[in-house]
């Protein structure tokens, strides 16, 4: 298995990871000069809100744009820190900070909200004295009718059952850095979902042939709808079923993974899954402690009958998420700085609703955290550089999917601790 290490962040490459013509990067003192976007006017209703995960000395923020009865045409969020936050790297905007003031305008490809709908970037950064989070958001110059949630406090110690933030890592466990500036990808790397793959927007299961919170499952081994399978070999890694952290209800999964390839574990559905057909829409929430490693990890496998019961996996290298193919070991998205930097880290010691889709009759893959979907981490059936041109070397590849593991596999470097909760399988988007 390739263990790729992360790329160097020099601020040549994030020159070069710069979306438009108009925008300049100047390194030195963190200031970048954007060339502005159009005119817009901020729609009726629409929200903007900010939320964090931190770490002593660091932390990754999420912002999200909520359009109201009208849809958005190019956006611009602006907030001012009211600490010494410093941002060193950002997803699915170009982001410049000038002292605390901070200002994020969309990329080519997410210019456009439509009305109801909703994006989210992300930013990541250090601090030293304080970290509240912002509360004066601006969209396009202008307040929402409803902004971010109070400012957030350091992370509680204690674990509890509901969605708290669980006991703040070491700087040593922060995430790692993504890339500056992301290359935009071209139109065929849209992130507008088809309207076949709507979600159905009740948090809940739909028609989905699985769905299991693990309410019915008592402490100790899964079993049941699910069984602990160890793939080859046996060490260290351990799932079980907890009751004292979860999503919804009071029951979750738990793995443990440690370092190394025979310490994998993972819970498997024992399920018919069959009758979902060739094309699978999955939904499940997860909760790690750890930020991804620049090394290959994998944290979702499926067997691929239609590639001699190789696994299709999702998992995280250079800090983001990614899929790897186990029998070429072709990534998506291309694990080159563009690539890495269309991608996303995993939210650490909070829930992320992870979707996704993968359509076995034409070979197409989506991917959504939080209900936005993940530029980098969609094969549309047309090769994309940075993107998917990698997976796409190999012609007619068409997966026919036969089970369902959660759980951690890594093949060298990187240890985790993970839950995984409101599980849902089928063959239309479930949405979180």
């Amino acid at each position: 298995m390739r263990v790729s290490p992360r790329p160097p962040h020099s601020p040549r490459l994030r020159a070069l990871c710069a979306l438009a013509a108009a925008t300049i990067a100047t390194a030195g003192a963190g200031i970048a000069v954007l060339a502005a976007a159009p005119p817009a006017t901020a729609a009726a209703a629409c929200q903007v809100t900010y939320r964090a995960d931190q770490w002593t000395g660091g932390f990754v923020g999420y912002i999200k744009i909520t359009a109201g009865s009208t849809p958005i045409h190019n956006w611009t969020v602006s907030w001012t820190y009211g600490g010494d936050q410093k941002i060193t790297s950002f997803w699915s905007a170009a982001v410049v900070q000038t002292g605390a003031a901070v200002s994020a305008t969309n990329l080519a490809y997410n210019a456009d909200i439509a009305a109801g709908a909703s994006l989210e970037f992300g930013v990541q950064g250090t601090w030293a004295t304080a970290n509240p989070t912002p509360t004066n958001l601006l969209l396009n110059g202008a307040p929402c009718t409803a902004t971010s949630p109070s400012p957030s406090a350091p992370p509680s110690p204690s674990i509890s059952p509901s969605r708290s933030a669980s006991a703040s890592p070491s700087a040593s466990a922060s995430p790692s850095s993504s890339p500056s500036a992301s290359a935009s990808p071209s139109p065929s790397a849209s992130v507008s979902p088809s309207p076949s793959a709507s979600p159905s927007g009740n948090g809940g299961c739909g028609t989905a042939v699985l769905c299991d919170g693990f309410e019915g499952q008592s402490a100790g081994a899964p079993t049941g709808a699910w069984t602990v399978a160890y793939p080859d070999c046996q060490g260290t890694g351990a799932a079980t079923v907890d009751t004292t952290v979860a999503y919804r209800g009071g029951k979750s999964i738990k793995v443990t993974g440690t370092a190394g390839y025979c310490n994998h574990v993972f819970v498997k559905a024992t399920r018919d899954l069959s009758t979902i057909g060739k094309t699978w829409y999955a939904r499940f929430y997860v909760r790690h402690t750890t930020a991804l490693p620049a090394a290959h990890v994998t944290f979702v496998a499926m067997k691929d009958t239609a590639d001699g019961n190789r696994d299709l996996r999702m998992g995280g290298q250079s800090g983001a998420l990614q899929w790897n193919r186990q029998s070429d070991d072709a990534t998506l998205p291309e694990q080159s700085p563009a690539g890495v930097a269309l991608s996303t880290p995993l939210a650490v010691n909070s829930w992320t609703c992870v979707e996704f889709m993968v359509n076995g009759t034409l070979g197409t893959m989506q991917t959504w955290t939080n209900g936005t979907e993940v530029a980098g981490l969609r094969e549309d059936g047309t090769p994309t550089q940075n993107i998917d041109s990698q997976w796409l070397s190999r012609a007619n590849w068409r997966p026919t999917l036969n089970d369902l593991r959660l759980g951690w596999e890594s093949y060298g470097v990187g240890a985790d601790t993970l839950w995984f909760d409101e599980v849902a399988l089928g063959a239309s988007r479930i949405g979180c």
